[in-house]
């Protein structure tokens, strides 16, 4: 009898299994987007037991405990480690069906070779061996990355930080960890205290004075100069929607100074600000050869007293009810009328709004770069095994499922690499079932390309990733996480 996790889970067709076994599961690892602490990685963080590894931080754990009844002190109080673990595998035998329970046992088999449910007769022994495997060295940050064969990491990072811990691991490995620009906080005009907070770190970061606009500008533009030079090939933005009101530099000049006295833009000023500064940066981006990353709906800190009481990204957070078609297309349009527009990834956290999406990126394409604007993978409340195929189906529906970028993890936990894993088996699967419907040809050397194409080669060549030799990571033949001499 086999267990609930084994070689085969998720691959229901002949075609999906040789698929994955002898094509997807050997491929190297790009997680082009993730929330991952470049410290850890650097000082190779031994983690002391699996609360440690799996519930510091992760807000997906602690909503599904929350819906089961668990009392606040079991999820981010101040319980013993083995109280919360506990609480937590009491917990996972409730949500069959939710993502977290397959990446939970996904990840005890990957990692720990354990096959057992967790459940309340298992979670004393399967908390005492996590212990010892996480403790005995041989799963570390970097022994992690090295058994997943994870080649970049491209991380997530304010303009005004110091990229120490990037600079630090330039030259230590085969593993490239690159940061990514997210200057959220440069277009946060609703609170003007925590934007001329941020002013003063910009300054100290880029040597300059900011009193004006063009200081204002000058200043990003010197930052976006030092994270290229740190290896940085992409942008990231966090948008509730695509602003729709362009504004002249002059009018943008005068909301900057309204801001720098302390007063609140209006919801409309907050919108045309935007525009103009999303607009001056995606020319930027263009220049520095970047991929620029637009997430779009979230709403933020919706439960306002776990916010109060944990800070942000503590898992009350929703999705808005949907894009703005008309001022995506016209964002776009204007970007790529002035030549300014970037490549350019779009995610959505309301999957309906893959096929608005996917019409939009067919809309600007160039023979510059394959799938040059794109969907991104579904994400965030997406990334299940149902979201994951609408996602893919709306692509080969709608655009071309052979240029895109494939999986990302946008994770806080170093566990999550397994996401990668899990994409490819619902991906290999998803092309054998098309076969069986008649929907592809049962050309399976051509079916590997797209594997490999998808799971590796299109983020190797879009984000532009080379290895420590100066050639193609295509291959992704070197993977040591030992210093070379």
């Amino acid at each position: 009898m086999l267990t609930y996790i084994h070689e085969d889970w998720l691959l229901q067709n002949e075609i999906g299994k040789r698929l994955y076994h002898e094509t997807a599961k050997h491929l190297p690892i790009i997680d082009y987007h993730n929330h991952l602490s470049p410290e850890d990685i650097y000082k190779d963080r031994h983690y002391q037991n699996l609360t440690e590894i799996w519930l510091e931080g992760d807000h997906y754990k602690w909503r599904a405990m929350r819906a089961s009844g668990v009392e606040e002190k079991n999820i981010t109080g101040n319980t013993s480690d083995w109280e919360k673990f506990s609480t937590w595998a009491d917990t996972v035998s409730k949500l069959i069906g939710n993502p977290v329970y397959h990446w939970t046992h996904l990840e005890l088999y990957r990692y720990f070779g354990e096959d057992r449910l967790l459940n309340r007769q298992t979670k004393e022994d399967i908390y005492l061996m996590g212990k010892q495997k996480l403790q005995d060295g041989s799963l570390s940050t970097k022994k992690i990355l090295e058994k997943e064969k994870v080649v970049f990491l491209g991380t997530t990072d304010d303009p005004a930080d110091s990229l120490n811990y990037h600079r630090l691991l330039e030259d230590e490995a085969a593993l490239t960890a690159a940061p990514s620009f997210r200057p959220d906080i440069a277009m946060k005009t609703e609170s003007p205290a925590e934007f001329n907070e941020w002013i003063k770190r910009l300054e100290a970061a880029s040597g300059k004075t900011v009193e004006r606009l063009e200081d204002f500008l000058a200043a990003l533009k010197d930052r976006i100069a030092y994270f290229k030079k740190h290896g940085c090939r992409a942008s990231d933005h966090g948008l509730a929607q695509i602003p729709s009101k362009k504004i002249s530099e002059k009018k943008a000049s005068l909301f900057f100074n309204k801001v720098k006295e302390g007063e609140p833009l209006t919801l409309e000023e907050q919108d045309g600000f935007r525009y103009f500064i999303l607009s001056y940066l995606a020319g930027e981006y263009k220049q520095a050869g970047w991929v620029m990353q637009f997430h779009i709906g979230p709403l933020r800190n919706t439960n306002s007293v776990i916010h109060q009481k944990i800070g942000a990204d503590s898992g009350g957070d929703s999705m808005r009810n949907g894009v703005s078609s008309t001022a995506l297309h016209e964002f776009l349009n204007e970007l790529n009328t002035e030549g300014n527009l970037p490549k350019t990834i779009l995610y959505s956290l309301n999957p309906n709004d893959y096929p608005v999406l996917a019409a939009a990126a067919g809309s600007f394409q160039s023979s510059e770069t394959a799938g040059k604007v794109q969907v991104g993978s579904a994400w965030w409340f997406n990334d299940h095994i149902d979201g994951i195929q609408q996602h893919l189906r709306t692509l080969s529906s709608i655009g071309s499922i052979y240029s895109f970028v494939g999986m990302l993890t946008d994770s806080r936990s170093i566990l999550s690499m397994s996401r990668h894993d899990f994409f490819r088996r619902i991906l290999c699967n998803e092309f054998g079932k098309w076969v069986l419907e008649g929907k592809a040809p049962a050309d399976e050397t051509l079916l590997k390309d797209y594997v490999k194409k998808i799971s590796y080669e299109n983020a190797a060549d879009y984000f532009q990733i080379k290895n420590k030799m100066g050639g193609s990571e295509k291959n992704g033949n070197e993977f040591s996480m030992v210093r070379k001499k």
